[in-house]
């Protein structure tokens, strides 16, 4: 009789460890279930700037200028507005010598080339930029992306291409 008791004593623990294991999926099953269902989960907005070489490729991007010959280098700049509304975008190309380790307010040097567009949701606009330098040495071309931010007045979006060159 005490073993009987014994294996009745062991199947009630196997079985209350089952309920327990069971409830347990039950309630993270619920919390998925609920956040998926209840939650917002709007795709974030984004915008991007890539560029393109000549040939609308991102594979033979000028490195280096002839300053007696030919000093320019030209590239195709790509934006992609990924925002819930159409935007306004300027896009300005400065050249600077030392390129800090952080752009918080864009590259505090006067732009040689500025262009502006809009864009609807989903859109993407292409641009061919080009950029001279005759002085020999090394640089960085910087493309920023400037967003209008509703009142006339253009924000820096934080995004950014950097061409090296060097200037011969």
């Amino acid at each position: 009789m005490r073993k009987l008791f014994e294996v009745r004593n062991a199947l009630d623990e196997e079985k209350g460890y089952y309920i327990a294991v069971f409830l347990a999926l039950v309630i993270v099953a619920a919390v998925v279930a609920g956040y998926y269902i209840l939650g917002d989960h709007a795709p974030e907005e984004y915008n991007t700037i890539s560029l393109l070489d000549r040939q609308k490729q991102a594979i033979d991007y000028p490195e280096v200028v002839l300053a007696s010959q030919n000093n320019n280098l030209s590239v195709y700049v790509n934006v992609e507005n990924h925002m819930n509304s159409a935007q306004n975008y300027m896009v300005q190309t400065k050249i600077a010598k030392n390129l800090p380790a952080s752009l918080p307010n864009g590259l505090e040097v006067d732009p040689i080339n500025t262009y502006r567009f809009s864009l609807a949701t989903g859109e993407t606009h292409q641009n061919l930029v080009t950029a001279m330098q005759d002085i020999p040495g090394n640089y960085a071309v910087v493309f920023e992306l400037w967003r209008d931010s509703g009142s006339g007045v253009y924000v820096f979006t934080q995004n950014y291409c950097v061409l090296n060159i060097h200037v011969k």
